[in-house]
């Protein structure tokens, strides 16, 4: 024989129908707000990286184009007008020069979202390496009649003053990233200071210091972001700091290490990066293309 369904049992439950249904309802309400915060944040990513592409593009563009014009200019040149030639093939070189540097981020972004960034590491000669780097930058430095100070220290003068196993083709790249920045950043005939050393904690620690516009706080939040440049005071004076230093946050983070930013409007900035030294089963024998055996002591030099 069935059970006779009371009044006080039908209450119960759709009291508990309509617990579940307001449960749900709230749920619901939660997803949805979390789904429209999401469908926001798409947005502006696909309106960061529409707006990168297209810087990207100009500065892939603009190089070609001014290479393109300048090696017309040379060809159209009168027989007695030979002297012009060494401006414009000036000129031309520090254009295919800007157009490798971008193009290197670019790569190098497109192996990081990939996955195909893992370190290679050898033994490295840092002061070797970071010499390069400036002598690479000096006619751009010279241009804006800057100084750039090397200075690198040695943790046991009885042995080579810096050798460190790490990653020499990132390295590089994360140099030029740091030293472009700060050159583009820097104001006329002022001094740009690089220092290098094997810090207490054996990390390799690299400082690269300009007295430039400067960054604000509120922007150095965002400044290793992929898709997002500085504010527009700083694109005023400057290209933005674009895709670079999301690069060399990239890599140094897969080395193991840490980035840091110390800056103040109309002060310049501080760039400082932390390698920790890695497992010596981690790294080949020998030494990388930058790590030849030169031996210095302790010094300051400029360039």
């Amino acid at each position: 024989m069935n059970k006779r369904i009371t009044d006080e049992d039908l209450l119960n439950e759709l009291k508990i129908r309509f617990e579940q249904n307001k449960k749900a309802l709230t749920e619901l309400k939660q997803k949805s707000e979390q789904l429209r915060k999401v469908n926001e944040k798409l947005k502006e990513s696909e309106s960061l990286k529409s707006h990168f592409l297209s810087n990207v593009t100009n500065e892939i563009v603009n190089p070609f184009a001014s290479i393109l014009g300048l090696s017309q200019s040379i060809t159209s040149l009168k027989i007695d007008e030979y002297e012009k030639i060494r401006p414009l093939a000036q000129l031309i070189h520090s254009e295919a020069f800007n157009l490798d540097f971008q193009l290197k981020n670019i790569f190098a972004a497109a192996k990081i979202e990939a996955g195909l960034a893992q370190p290679e590491l050898a033994i490295v000669n840092i002061h070797s390496l970071i010499e390069s780097i400036i002598e690479s930058y000096r006619y751009k430095a010279q241009q804006k009649e800057l100084k750039i100070q090397f200075k690198y220290k040695s943790k046991n003068k009885s042995t080579s003053p810096h050798e460190f196993p790490t990653d020499s083709e990132k390295l590089k790249l994360m140099m030029s990233n740091l030293l472009n920045n700060s050159i583009k950043y820097s104001n006329a005939a002022e001094k740009i200071e690089i220092s290098s050393e094997i810090n207490e904690k054996d990390e390799l620690k690299i400082m690269v210091r300009d007295y430039g516009v400067g960054i604000n706080k509120n922007e150095q939040e965002k400044l290793f972001d992929r898709f997002v440049k500085g504010e527009s005071t700083i694109h005023s004076l400057n290209e933005g700091y674009g895709l670079g230093l999301s690069v060399t946050k990239s890599y140094v983070e897969s080395l193991e290490g840490r980035i840091t930013v110390d800056s103040e409007p109309k002060k310049g900035a501080v760039f400082t990066i932390y390698l920790p030294r890695p497992e010596e089963t981690s790294y080949l024998e020998g030494f990388s293309d930058d790590g030849n055996q030169i031996f210095f002591e302790d010094s300051d030099e400029e360039f």
